[in-house]
């Protein structure tokens, strides 16, 4: 699926994987790819194309899916579900499994932010990766969580209280050769070097 933008900025394909055994299978509604396709269509300025995938709790299946993602020109997947601790959690073990490298500071500050709301945020697993030329972060399960690891954590008159994790991902993507994310500031001001800043485009 494709959302509209304009065409000054890159077009962005991104890859959305929602885990869950129960959803899966039509036992209940998924909200994972909803909330992350929301999220995304309001944090950016580039015309985005989503593959969207909902997957159970198989490690075998999800490092499938997200090769195939990488494989289809992805330049970010976003997956949410399967990091706790339960048995059945393999999400970050089938991330780790097609990694070339590892950035562990996404899922350090994920759990920083939701340590501000509970303390079991200590048990959540989720790692972030880079496949060939494609950032891998692995979300938690829950729409809220999902929103508040991503944009930050902001103080009732609006002030970023706590940077979210996509406040680094634009810069993430283009050291590794992806195309140039546009972030809405309103919702989440990406931050980059001055020297890797490109000059806005006319409109």
């Amino acid at each position: 699926m494709t959302i509209a933008a304009s065409p000054a900025f890159d077009s962005i394909k991104i890859g959305i994987v929602s885990i869950s055994d129960r959803a899966s299978s039509g036992a209940y509604v998924d909200k994972g790819l909803p909330a992350l396709q929301d999220w995304l269509s309001r944090a950016l300025k580039n015309p985005l194309q989503f593959e969207p995938r909902l997957i159970p709790d198989e490690q075998a299946t999800i490092s499938r899916t997200l090769i195939e993602l990488v494989d289809a020109h992805c330049a970010l997947v976003l997956t949410t579900g399967g990091t706790g601790p339960a048995l059945r959690d393999v999400t970050p073990e089938a991330t780790l499994a097609v990694a070339h490298k590892e950035m562990p500071g996404f899922g350090e500050q994920m759990r920083q932010i939701s340590l501000k709301f509970v303390p079991t945020a200590i048990l959540s697993r989720q790692v972030a990766v880079i496949r060939h030329q494609t950032l891998i972060i692995n979300l938690p399960g829950q729409p809220k969580s999902i929103q508040e690891t991503l944009e930050g954590l902001r103080g009732r008159d609006g002030e970023l209280l706590m940077a979210g994790i996509f406040a680094a991902v634009p810069y993430c993507i283009d050291l590794i050769g992806g195309p140039y994310l546009e972030t809405v500031a309103a919702v989440c001001q990406a931050f980059r070097p001055k020297a890797a800043i490109r000059p806005a485009p006319a409109t």
